[in-house]
């Protein structure tokens, strides 16, 4: 019962390339970076094939979006 616990699920994607586009994706959408949205985007139509594929971009995405945004301290605040 660890602050960093690790999980024993083990449900890793079939394809592990993709899972990692997801998750790049992910990151780019957070931090709402249209112009690599858009290159994943079309490198992901390039590639994808099956719908395995498709699970693991998914699946990259989710991992990525579970994982909570950090709070900003307010910056209105004096300094002592």
């Amino acid at each position: 019962m660890g602050l960093f616990r690790r999980n024993n699920n083990n449900d890793s994607p079939a394809n592990p390339a993709m899972a990692e586009l997801g998750r790049e994706f992910a990151i780019a959408r957070r931090h709402r970076d249209r112009k690599t949205m858009r290159r994943i985007g079309r490198q992901y139509d390039a590639t994808a094939t099956t719908d395995a594929d498709a699970a693991s971009f998914q699946h990259g995405q989710q991992t990525y979006d579970a994982i909570p945004p950090i709070k900003r301290p307010r910056r209105n605040q004096r300094r002592r």
